[in-house]
């Protein structure tokens, strides 16, 4: 009788949930797989590997699973209200947001529900979905609607502000599967502890975003942004012309096609700077440590750190501010969230790297800065020799990803180290690794002494920091400026925070960023020159496909 009650309220489910899209949200389309076998054709022969797809479309999850918790959290929305309501949230930054809801144009629970449909409309639309999102807070809209009722007077500027996480990032009421298989059914009770940070202050997890499956230390050469339980993640600047970068690559998507206010991502190695550039927004990796690791789908308990993803510089400071600390934490190890502004940039010394004055945006970011005042250095740093660093990541995922599984996996989880989960996808190697598990292959090949992984750790570290201690020693540098993720291995060694920004467009359309990278816990420095430099440039514009 339970079976039979449960089939039963599960088909009152599906019916009321079509119902409810055909009388309310006609606009939803119920989403069909289409034969994608001509669009993966045409990138056959891309020049980039990085775009010749083997699928698009996730084999793995129902897309109608993530309209219908979208659908029965819009009660009271409608189409009139989200056209009514996006001259008011479309491109808006936090402080316009707030503004707007303290003079009563719309509340949270409101601002929330437009995002849920946002994301509806484009994500059941096989014309422009991008396949940037896994899951959806099936809960979101009555915790919204709960900050609309709280007296709490004080208040940090990303209380009730939608956040979008990767999906490799604990959440006690969302899977967190890392974009594979093996996690799929992975329910953590408790968040990872920058999530009870962020929900401290008011925070709202809106839902998780597809990733390059396992942080792209899965596959060897595939493309970014692809993962078996998400599909193939898109740019929205030219979905299928231009690479997403990786991993964070939905986390990037999201913030650029306003399905959030903001993201968090994580990064190893240049896995929020790269994605964040491709997407023409903010992107921060910070020093190593400033934001626990804590509940998340490791690769590297060496390098890898969360970080912030939006479209401007103050909200990517807000995040990162409510990420580091807890509401409750009246300790000096609080992270502010204010940029300190500056009104020139006289007496900051940067360092420019020859071998990109190639580039004409690095070329005309380069003169919007001298404006300001900055001096600028070429520089040629010796290469830093990288030997080591593929071993480096393979020997603490081998440890890391195995102390995640038996530390915060759910119970529901059948796999318990690296070994487990490599022959678990080979039980059906077409569905769950069509791209080849390269990388966890290395994994279980190789072989270093505890001592030998340790060395290791501390050659690289120390490589890393000579690259970038001995030009800007010899020149002075309060800063290196890079392209993209161009020179996030060295920053990833040396545990150097990185901040990329909107830099400008190519002739063909796609997004570049300009990076600063300084010393470790001087993200205020970077966050500063960074403003100024956007201020001056206003380069970031939205896609176009994305602005209705």
């Amino acid at each position: 009788m339970a079976i039979q009650r449960l089939v039963y309220l599960a088909l009152i489910s599906v019916l009321v949930f079509s119902s409810c899209k055909k009388e309310n949200f006609p606009e939803f389309q119920i989403w069909v797989p289409y034969d994608e076998t001509g669009l993966i054709k045409m990138n056959a022969d891309n020049e980039s590997k990085q775009l010749q797809y083997e699928l698009i479309q996730s084999k793995v999850s129902d897309r109608n699973d993530l309209i219908e918790t979208v659908t029965y959290q819009l009660e009271g929305f409608s189409k009139e209200k989200y056209i009514q309501l996006s001259d008011y949230i479309l491109d808006q930054d936090i402080a316009s947001l707030q503004s707007q809801i303290s003079e009563g144009l719309f509340s949270y629970k409101e601002l929330t529900q437009w995002y849920l449909y946002r994301i509806a409309l484009f994500e059941s639309d096989k014309e422009l979905a991008l396949n940037a999102m896994i899951s959806i807070n099936p809960k979101v809209v009555a915790q919204a609607e709960k900050l609309d009722n709280s007296t709490k007077s004080e208040k940090h500027p990303v209380y009730g502000m939608p956040i979008i996480l990767k999906d490799n990032i604990n959440t006690s009421n969302m899977p967190t599967t890392a974009g594979a298989v093996a996690l799929l059914d992975n329910q953590p009770k408790n968040d990872a502890t920058i999530i009870k940070n962020l929900k401290s202050h008011g925070g709202l997890i809106l839902g998780k975003a597809n990733l390059s499956e396992w942080a792209n230390f899965l596959c060897d050469g595939c493309p970014n942004g692809y993962s078996a339980v998400g599909g193939q993640t898109l740019n929205p600047y030219g979905a299928r012309k231009f690479d997403t970068g990786g991993s964070s690559s939905g986390s990037a998507v999201v913030v650029a096609a306003n399905y959030a206010v903001a993201a968090v991502g994580s990064e190893t190695s240049g896995s929020i700077l790269s994605p964040s550039s491709q997407q023409s927004v903010v992107g921060l990796k910070p020093t190593i440590g400033i934001l626990s690791q804590d509940g998340i789908v490791p690769i590297s308990g060496t390098l890898d750190t969360p970080g912030p993803i939006s479209k401007n510089l103050i909200d990517n400071s807000i995040l990162f501010s409510a990420m580091a600390s807890s509401q409750d934490n009246t300790s000096e190890s609080k992270v502010p969230w204010e940029i300190e502004p500056l009104n020139d940039l006289e007496g900051i010394r940067l360092g420019v790297y020859k071998s990109y004055m190639k580039d004409s945006l690095y070329q005309n970011a380069i003169q919007d800065l001298k404006g300001l005042g900055a001096e600028i250095v070429e520089i040629e740093p010796e290469p830093m020799s990288f030997e080591g660093f593929s071993n480096l990541l393979s020997g603490d995922m081998k440890i890391d990803l195995k102390n995640y599984l038996n530390s915060y996996a759910s119970d529901e989880v059948n796999v318990e180290s690296a070994y487990d989960v490599m022959q678990f996808n080979r039980q059906d190697s077409t569905l769950r690794i069509p791209y080849g598990q390269a990388r966890f292959e290395g994994i279980e090949e190789l072989k270093l002494t505890e001592k030998e992984l340790i060395d290791l750790r501390e050659r690289l570290l120390l490589s890393g920091i000579n690259y970038f201690e001995k030009p800007m020693q010899a020149n002075g540098l309060d800063a290196v400026l890079s392209i993209n993720n161009y020179n996030a291995g060295q920053a990833a060694a040396a545990k150097y925070p990185a901040l990329t920004v909107p830099m400008g467009y190519t002739s063909k359309g796609e997004p570049k960023g300009l990076t600063f990278i300084t010393k470790p816990y001087l993200e205020s420095d970077i966050y500063s020159y960074a403003k100024l430099y956007e201020e001056v440039s206003k380069h970031r514009t939205s896609p176009k496909l994305y602005l209705n």
